[in-house]
C-alpha cells in the first residue's frame, strides 16, 4: 500500500501554516494526538506520585504508560526506561555514574562523527577519572565511520564505547552492531546515540548490541523529553549520585526531581501515533510501530533521493559526505554565501533549515568548516513531500542565480 502522505500530514496542525519544515533532525512538528494528550493531562487533576489518592495514582499511571510506550518503540522492557529532560542530560547522568568507577589506565572510545552530547560527557568523565580518550575517525570524503578501526581502538582496559546510530549532520548510519561486537569482546560497554536514527526506521536495542540507547521524543513527533534505555539488570548495577529521600528503585533512581506528567502523556501518545503510520498494520503496539516506521522510512527515502539528486545538479551547491548507509539528512553550502546567509534567505522564502554545526562539533572541526559557519542542513521526515523538496531546490536555484548575476 502506498504511503498516505495526505493522511499523514493531516495529523500535524502546524503544517497548515505553509512553512516547509526540512529540518526534522533539529526537531519535528507535533502530532495532534500528542497535543490532545498533553492538553487532557493538564486539564485533569494530577498530584505528585502517590497511591493514596486518585490524582496521585494518575501520575503513577502516566509515568508507567510513558515507560511502556518507549519500551515498545525500542524493543526493551519498561523497567529499563529512564526518562529525563533531554538526551544530553541523561548521557551526563550515565557518564558521571560510570566515570566514578573508572581509574587511570582505563580508556573510553568516542567518535568524531557524533553529536557532542555523546562525546563531551564521556571526555569529561574520562578526564575526571584520569582515563584515556581514544578517537574513532570518519572518512572525510564519504562521511563513513569504518567499523574495522575499532579493533585497534578497543582493548582490555576499554570501559565504554560511545557511538551514534545516525549522524545528525550528514546522516551516516554506522555499523553499530559490528562496533558493539568488537567492544563486547573486550568487555566494554556500548552507549548508542539513537536520537537521529530512531525517528526514521524500526529500532531494536538487542539487534544494535547497545547496552544503553538514548532517544529524544521531540525528534519523533512528541514533546521535549528524552529516554535512555538499558536492560533493567544493567541499571541495577549502577549507583548514581542522588538525593537521599528519593527512590532507590530502578529505573527511578536515575531520574532527578518531579517529572512533567503532562509531557509524559505526550510521549506515550507520540508512540501511539507512530503505530498508526501504516493503517494496515496489526498486532501488538510494538509490531504496529515497527510497521509504521518501516512504511515511513520507505517514503522518506524516496523524498530524500529527490533532494540529493537536486542538490547534486546545482553547480553552486557543495554537498558534504556520501555515506552508503544513511538516514535522510544532508549538509551543504551554497557558493558565495555563508551558511547563515543561506538559511536566512531560505527562511524568508518559507523554507526552515538549520545552519551552523548543529552540535556536530567534531565533524565540522575535522572538516575545517566550523570556524567559517558550518553548513546548512536539510533533513526529511515522514510528513515531507517531493513538492516541498522541489520548492527548496527552486529557492536554491534562485539563490545561486542571484549570486552569479551579482558576480557579473
Amino acid at each position: 500500500m502506498p504511503f498516505d502522505i495526505a493522511r499523514t500530514r493531516a495529523a500535524y496542525p502546524a503544517l497548515a501554516e505553509g512553512f516547509v519544515h526540512l529540518d526534522g533532525a533539529g526537531g519535528t512538528q507535533t502530532a495532534q494526538p500528542v497535543i490532545d494528550a498533553v492538553g487532557a493531562a493538564m486539564s485533569t487533576a494530577i498530584g505528585n506520585r502517590s497511591s493514596a489518592f486518585e490524582p496521585g495514582r494518575r501520575s503513577l499511571d502516566l509515568v508507567a504508560a510513558a515507560r511502556s510506550a518507549v519500551a515498545d518503540l525500542l524493543g526493551t522492557q519498561p523497567d529499563g526506561v529512564v526518562l529525563g529532560p533531554s538526551a544530553t542530560a541523561l548521557t551526563y547522568t550515565l557518564a558521571r555514574t560510570l566515570g566514578a568507577t573508572w581509574r587511570p589506565g582505563d580508556d573510553v572510545v568516542v567518535s568524531r562523527l557524533d553529536h557532542d552530547a555523546n562525546v563531551r560527557p564521556w571526555v569529561q568523565a574520562a578526564e575526571a577519572a584520569g582515563a584515556t580518550v581514544r578517537w574513532a575517525e570518519f572518512d572525510p570524503a564519504t562521511g563513513e565511520l569504518p567499523a574495522g578501526q575499532y579493533a585497534d581502538l578497543v582493548g582490555e582496559r576499554t570501559r565504554l564505547v560511545a557511538v551514534t546510530a545516525g549522524s545528525n549532520a550528514i546522516g551516516t548510519a554506522p555499523d553499530v552492531a559490528a562496533i558493539a561486537k568488537t567492544a563486547h569482546a573486550a568487555g566494554a560497554l556500548v552507549c548508542v546515540d539513537g536520537v537521529h536514527a530512531v525517528p526514521h526506521g524500526p529500532t531494536d536495542l538487542a539487534s544494535l548490541g547497545a547496552d544503553f540507547l538514548v532517544t529524544s521524543a521531540y525528534k519523533w513527533s512528541g514533546p521535549h523529553l528524552a529516554a535512555m534505555v538499558a536492560d533493567p539488570t544493567r541499571w541495577a548495577a549502577l549507583r548514581p549520585a542522588k538525593l537521599l529521600p528519593s527512590s532507590d528503585a530502578v529505573p527511578d533512581r536515575f531520574e532527578y526531581g518531579t517529572p512533567s506528567f503532562p509531557m509524559l502523556a505526550g510521549v506515550a501518545a507520540a508512540v501511539d501515533h507512530l503505530a498508526t503510520l501504516d493503517p494496515a498494520a496489526t498486532g501488538s503496539r510494538r509490531e504496529r510501530v515497527r510497521a509504521g516506521l518501516a512504511a515511513a522510512q520507505a517514503h522518506e527515502e524516496a523524498v530524500f533521493d529527490r533532494l540529493l539528486t537536486g542538490l547534486a545538479e546545482n553547480p553552486a551547491v557543495t554537498v558534504y559526505g556520501s555515506p552508503a548507509r544513511r538516514w535522510p539528512t544532508v549538509s551543504f553550502r551554497v557558493a558565495g554565501l555563508t551558511p547563515a546567509q543561506t538559511a536566512a534567505a531560505l527562511g524568508a522564502a518559507g523554507c526552515c533549515l538549520s545552519a551552523g554545526d548543529y552540535y556536530a562539533y567534531e565533524y565540522f572541526r575535522t572538516m575545517g568548516l566550523r570556524d567559517s559557519g558550518g553548513a546548512v542542513r536539510a533533513s526529511v521526515y515522514h510528513y515531507n513531500t517531493v513538492e516541498e523538496v522541489d520548492r527548496l531546490l527552486a529557492e536554491l536555484d534562485r539563490l545561486a542565480g542571484g549570486r552569479e548575476r551579482m558576480a557579473r
